[in-house]
């Protein structure tokens, strides 16, 4: 509850929704979650929720919201629905003009359908360059089609993060022959097509804004510390933005697209550390909680400043330097599996890292749900 207002978490179980239940739980806030069952239970496992739904899809979880707090708006008081997935928040993107009067949730400029409208990877790619970002050269076809002039490698990608297999439908291919070749196990109808270069890292920007995108903070900016080829790095640096000309694009982004809500913003730097925009997740994600730990709780300053309509400016933090954090199974495995370090020398960074999205000393059940189930989450 925050002044009167019930928040909800609603996701499907991950240590994404545990990072959003602990940044409202630290800050007062103990939330309702509305848990889509995954393969292990995180969230549901933290000391900070108040009440559980667990449920197998996300219809059904909509139906239970709509059932149990459908018409609590009516006291004058809407409660916040918070995200942490790109299905989940699309759901209710396609749903807006049936929640928008009796929940405070994501959306942009209040228009059902537009945030989907800009997952589409075609559409964000072609506003970032708009907004004076670099983007790789990409094209969008339907499966089976070989378009004339491609420069190779390619990576292949889905047009919006809810169609075919997401990172399933993911190729590196270094030819036409490859190409075809991938064809044959994508599951999207549609895809993008885009120019592949090797990644020296990936940058990941973590924020939220109000106010139909005008009031916006950006909390900080996680560089991997070693790179995966086709995959992300589960250790990253943190610092804050100071690259006024990055800022000013991406502010200028969420002001056209007229989104409320927190979201990430990636990027991938070349091998001459060239940036170039690569998506907008439009929902918390993964690394949100590292913002937390850094003294920014996006989710509890979304929630408090959707009823102020303003970010207010002491609200951004300097984070401290030589910040990490570590998603620990998945980065352990990674490690032992590429021989980048020793277990010795992991344990160290494990213990100095400044946030970990598993293990908190105040809320331990997630961490021995995690250690249990350790292979599944490495």
């Amino acid at each position: 509850m925050y002044n009167g207002h019930l928040v909800i978490v609603f996701a499907i179980d991950h240590y994404n929704p545990l990072g959003v239940i602990r940044s409202l739980g630290e800050n007062g806030i103990n939330p309702i979650y509305i848990a889509v069952k995954h393969r292990v239970e995180l969230g549901t496992k933290s000391k900070y929720v108040e009440k559980v739904h667990a449920v197998d899809t996300i219809e059904e979880g909509y139906k239970v919201l709509m059932d149990n707090y459908g018409e609590i708006y009516k006291n004058g008081k809407k409660p916040f629905v918070l995200f942490s997935d790109d299905k989940t928040t699309g759901y209710f993107d396609l749903h807006l003009d049936e929640v928008k009067d009796k929940f405070i949730t994501y959306n942009a400029n209040n228009t059902q359908g537009r945030i989907m409208e800009y997952m589409d990877k075609k559409n964000i790619l072609d506003l970032a360059e708009k907004h004076g970002l670099n983007v790789l050269k990409s094209v969008v076809v339907n499966v089976g089609e070989v378009p004339e002039g491609l420069k190779y490698p390619v990576i292949t990608k889905d047009i919006n993060p809810n169609a075919g297999g997401w990172k399933s439908d993911v190729f590196i291919c270094n030819n036409e022959a490859e190409l075809v070749e991938a064809y044959k196990h994508i599951t999207s109808n549609v895809i993008l097509i885009q120019e592949y270069v090797e990644k020296k890292t990936e940058i990941a920007f973590e924020g939220c804004t109000v106010n139909k995108g005008t009031s916006t903070l950006l909390a900080i900016k996680s560089t991997y510390v070693y790179p995966i080829k086709g995959y992300y790095s589960p250790y990253m640096r943190c610092e804050s933005l100071h690259d006024a000309s990055m800022k000013k694009s991406i502010e200028g982004m969420f002001a056209e697209i007229g989104f409320e809500g927190i979201f990430e913003v990636e990027f991938l730097v070349d091998k001459n550390d060239v940036p170039y925009f690569l998506e907008i997740n439009f929902r918390n994600s993964t690394w949100s909680y590292a913002a937390t730990a850094a003294g920014m709780p996006l989710p509890y300053i979304w929630v408090k400043s959707m009823l102020e309509n303003n970010i207010s400016a002491d609200d951004y933090k300097e984070v401290p330097e030589g910040f990490t954090a570590m998603v620990e199974p998945i980065d352990y495995g990674k490690r032992m599996e590429l021989g980048l370090s020793t277990p010795g020398e992991w344990l160290a960074d494990f213990k100095n890292a400044n946030c970990c999205f598993y293990y908190n000393e105040n809320d331990l059940e997630p961490f021995y749900e995690m250690v249990k189930n350790w292979e599944d989450l490495s």
